[in-house]
């Protein structure tokens, strides 16, 4: 008899299962991106950018209205800095003999007493040594010498120098015809060589004053043309 060879039927592996595996795999992947979006945080807006040029500094203080205030004022109000602007001293080259005169009744112990009175001082004689019966090399000389003087006490130089060019000008003028004020400016000379050109204590204060108060009683004969 012939042998019939039986053989077992290889069974076939469904693709199903692995099909629902990766479709189940696939929606998981799909949920946890979708649930990670919604968890995240809104990212919050960027601030508009002012766009007023009026806008206030950091640390600036602001007015009822929300307008930064005006820092020249002392209590914040726009309107009282404006005043305090408007109350600043003047140009000291403009000034005149009738300003100094005023001027050296102020409080010496006031901020740049010293160096406002002198600036003003020089103005008034630079512009007295124009006039033509002052006039000469000596007078031009000396008011160089206190122009130069008082150039450095812008610059924050010594106020010294400029009490001494201011005397000796004064001194000058004086020879123009002005005998009996030559005891007066030589005092004045001395005393401005005495200065120490610094106000931080009382007596200096005081002593600046003082040469001020000099200065103003020979200028006030000096103003007026000599006697022929």
């Amino acid at each position: 008899m012939a042998e019939i060879n039986i053989q077992r039927k290889k069974r076939t592996i469904s693709p199903w299962p692995l099909l629902v595996a990766v479709l189940v795999l696939l929606g998981l992947g799909i949920w946890y991106l979708v649930s990670r979006d919604q968890e995240q945080p809104a990212t919050p807006e960027a601030a508009p950018a002012a766009t007023s040029s009026a806008a206030a500094l950091p640390g600036a203080p602001t007015d009822t209205t929300g307008q930064a205030a005006d820092p020249a004022a002392p209590t914040g109000d726009p309107s009282v800095g404006a005043l305090a602007t408007e109350e600043q001293p003047g140009d000291e080259s403009n000034a005149t003999p009738a300003d100094f005169y005023a001027f050296v009744a102020d409080d010496p112990a006031g901020t740049d007493y010293a160096r406002h009175g002198l600036l003003m001082l020089s103005s008034v004689l630079s512009t007295m040594a124009d006039r033509n019966d002052l006039r000469n090399p000596a007078v031009d000389e000396k008011r160089n010498d206190l122009t130069s003087a008082t150039s450095r006490v812008a610059d924050g130089g010594s106020l010294r120098p400029g009490f001494v060019a201011a005397a000796e000008l004064m001194q000058e003028m004086q020879r123009r015809g002005y005998g009996t004020l030559e005891r007066d400016v030589t005092s004045l000379v001395n005393k401005a060589g005495q200065l120490s050109g610094r106000t931080a204590t009382p007596a200096e204060q005081q002593a600046t004053q003082e040469f001020f108060q000099q200065a103003a009683n020979v200028l006030r004969v000096l103003e007026k043309p000599a006697a022929v």
